[in-house]
């Protein structure tokens, strides 16, 4: 994918037990399981630094969106009003990128088992993220 002269790739994908979209949680803290964050060996070395117990933001790029969408129903319950997609957390958007908060349970090699997340087998992460604490300053 190209934007305007930056590229996105994937940088691994997550392996989950949740393959259907319409069956999984809406949040992670909803019942979502954990599931293995599978890195491409190629970004292997840009895991150093992360271990059990630490907190990342997982960016994915939500592939089963639907793009054309600029309204939903918040939390699809059909009493709440139309609401633009930028002030919902609904995965239909122009640019589906989900956010999700995780605790790495385990690190193996190139992978990382995470949770709980509600983003389906085979979605795309786009990129990882420590989630900030005062005493790291990067």
């Amino acid at each position: 994918m190209t934007v305007r002269g930056a590229r996105v790739r994937a940088v691994g994908w997550i392996r989950s037990t949740l393959t259907d979209r319409k069956l999984a949680p809406m949040q992670g803290a909803e019942g979502a399981p954990d599931a293995w964050l599978e890195i491409d060996p190629e970004f292997g070395e840009a895991l150093d630094g992360i271990g059990a117990g630490s907190e990342i933001i997982v960016l994915t790029w939500l592939h089963r969106a639907r793009r054309s969408v600029l309204k939903v129903r918040p939390r699809s319950d059909p009493a709440r009003a139309l609401t633009g997609v930028f002030a919902t957390r609904s995965p239909d958007r122009p640019n589906p990128v989900g956010l999700h908060r995780v605790t790495v349970r385990k690190v193996e090699k190139h992978r990382l088992r995470i949770g709980p997340i509600e983003a389906i087998d085979g979605t795309p992460v786009i990129d990882i993220k420590p989630v900030r604490n005062r005493s790291w300053d990067h």
